[in-house]
């Protein structure tokens, strides 16, 4: 018994295993991706890595994966599995008002690349066959990786995340075309170009209308069937069973195996059996997911990369660069944001899991060298393992995207003179509400922002917002603080806001400020520099949240009310109690208003306290 076992393929599961459960976690923890960890761990414990020192060193043997191929085919089910419970998720009908990027903008970006990459490998020499094809295997972008990091950022249902899982769908339904012209590339036959497009596409849909009729007529009476026997073993089994046959379905045909997966998760997102599908099968497609990335870790040579490390670090950086330059500017025609394109673009830049199966294939059949095969799966996987890294540096680019735009002769104008306002000193979405309620009121007010895109803006709407350092005393006597009533400061930034408290106390010792605050703390502070009052952020987040919960569970809009009042009450005798105690530093008609409010607070304190049973009874 012992004898038949194959020690080789548990001993790389092994390795594999390990790397699950105690590197990655370690690389987490580290504040690193876990996905550039599976891939660097690959790259270390391949067969291209340490692996090839198991001769000299037989320990190796059981720290490295000798082997490839003997977990190649478990990794590829973790693609499968994730585009299945993205077609979970996704639904019909949101694919369905995604065509248009699909075969739009994902068109355009397969072609514009493969023409793009496959006239640079032409300009080096290669045949204009073999040029299509590396062009058409590079054009390809990660579904895995991408899909994984927009995952894990919560930016699947962003303009980003739409775009580009537009853009890979229509990928995956270009890959047969390009398999079918390798084979016939390396047959020498002559069947033309168009030929093989045509044949390609009638088997793609042949495939895709098995998959979804077996999904409309045989998987919810099966689920239902399946359901009805209360067995959760019968349960996991069936959701396996329609997740391979319908990516053996889609293989048979040409097609990738997760595309075919993609289909059977959409058939099933309208059933009832959705978020139980995807609560069995989510555990398992991360573990899956891992190891496929750990084996494109290993499709990294470590020689490669130090036999010519300059032209290789070109190369990645001139893919990565020249097909999100493409996606970008298809991207910004398809009306998405420059920041939405940018991002797009740089998460499709880099090189996908595919263009492994088709150089591969090209070499099979001949028509690339070793030497140029290694060089592409060098520079494809490392563009791969530059994909977690796109988010940082998109954020890092966005200011340049949206610089300030230079103030306008508007917003720079001194504001008319008033009496009695109210100056509002931050026009965003706070700052706008408060406003609007004033002017409901009809209580004047003045509006300022340091933005002069948001003072632009708000201008060009038709709204008088002014332009100017709140914080400068220059300004704040120009938007008539001397004769104001009340200053409201609206801004987020705690530096902002206690840079405006200081100057306007410092001009008008007397005046009320009422400020927004980051947190508790944060309104402590505030008092104690001088604000009349402060609403703190987190505080009402949580007010307004146990209110909508109340209500919702039933409780009596009245009461919740009423008990949401008297939470807030507890919260600002707290907060006011501050101001009294570093009252001695306030000036003299401050410190009586925070005393005054302290009183009142526990004046309504008093009046919230429930009333003994013999008085209640009276």
């Amino acid at each position: 018994m012992a004898a038949s076992i194959n020690i080789a393929a548990y001993s790389d599961a092994l390795v594999v295993l390990g790397t699950a459960g105690i590197v990655v976690p370690l690389v987490r923890r580290s504040g690193i991706s876990p996905v550039l960890g599976y891939l660097g761990a690959g790259m270390l414990l391949g067969p291209l890595g340490l692996g090839t020192f198991v001769e000299h060193f037989p320990l190796l043997y059981w720290l490295t994966v000798v082997e490839a191929r003997n977990v190649a085919g478990i990794a590829e089910l973790g693609v499968v599995f994730l585009l299945f419970l993205i077609g979970l998720e996704l639904g019909y009908a949101r694919l369905v008002s995604m065509r248009r990027l699909v075969f739009g903008l994902g068109s355009l970006q397969i072609i514009a690349s493969t023409v793009a990459i496959a006239g640079i490998a032409t300009a080096f020499g290669l045949t204009p066959a073999v040029a299509i094809v590396i062009g058409g295997a590079l054009a390809h972008s990660s579904t895995a990786i991408v899909l994984e990091t927009l995952g894990n950022t919560g930016r699947m249902n962003t303009g980003t995340g739409r775009a580009s899982l537009s853009v890979l769908l229509a990928q995956d339904l270009a890959v047969v075309p390009l398999l079918m012209l390798i084979a016939i590339l390396g047959a020498r036959t002559s069947s033309s170009l168009a030929e093989t497009v045509a044949i390609a596409l009638l088997q793609a849909a042949i495939a895709l209308t098995i998959i979804v009729a077996i999904g409309r007529f045989l998987l919810r009476p099966m689920f239902r069937l399946v359901g009805n026997t209360k067995s959760s073993e019968l349960f996991i089994a069936a959701a396996l069973f329609v997740i391979v046959l319908s990516g053996v379905v889609a293989a048979q045909a040409g097609l990738s195996m997760a595309l075919g997966a993609f289909v059977a998760g959409l058939m099933l997102a309208e059933t009832a059996y959705r978020k139980a599908i995807e609560a069995t099968i989510e555990p398992v497609k991360g573990l899956l997911l891992g190891i496929f990335f750990f084996t494109v870790g290993m499709s990294i040579d470590i020689r490669v990369l130090l036999r010519d490390p300059g032209l290789l670090i070109a190369a990645v950086i001139g893919l990565i660069v020249l097909k999100a330059s493409i996606t970008t500017a298809f991207a910004r025609l398809y009306q998405l944001s420059s920041l939405a394109s940018l991002e797009t673009g740089l998460l499709l830049g880099p090189g996908g899991e595919f263009a492994f199966v088709a150089i591969a294939l090209a070499a099979e059949e001949r028509l690339t060298t070793q030497p140029t095969t290694g060089f592409i799966i060098a520079v494809t996987a490392l563009s791969m393992t530059c994909i977690p890294l796109m988010p940082a540096l998109v954020r890092r680019l966005s200011p340049l995207l949206a610089p300030k735009a230079p103030a306008e002769p508007a917003p720079v104008a001194l504001p008319l003179a008033k009496e009695h306002h109210t100056i509002v000193f931050g026009y965003g979405r706070v700052g706008k509400t408060v406003s609007s309620l004033l002017a409901e009121h009809k209580l004047p007010y003045t509006a300022a922002d340091f933005d002069a895109a948001t003072v632009s803006g708000a201008r060009r709407a038709g709204f008088e917002v002014y332009f100017g350092n709140a914080a400068s005393p220059a300004f704040l006597n120009a938007c008539g603080l001397q004769d104001a009533s009340c200053v409201i400061v609206t801004f987020h930034k705690r530096d902002t806001v206690d840079a405006i408290v200081s100057a306007v106390r410092t001009i008008r010792p007397d005046i009320m400020i009422v400020c927004r605050a980051k947190d508790a703390d944060h309104a402590r502070h505030l008092y104690e520099i001088g604000a009349t009052d402060a609403v703190p952020d987190t505080i009402e987040a949580s007010l307004q949240l146990s209110e909508a919960a109340l209500v919702g569970l039933g409780v009596p809009t009245g009461l919740a009310i009423a008990s949401i009042h008297a939470r807030r009450d507890v919260f600002r005798t707290d907060l006011r109690r501050a101001a009294q105690r570093n009252g001695d530093s306030l000036p003299y008609s401050l410190r009586n208003r925070a005393e005054r409010m302290v009183s009142l607070a526990d004046q309504d304190a008093e009046a919230q306290r429930p009333l003994p049973d013999h008085e209640a009874r009276s």
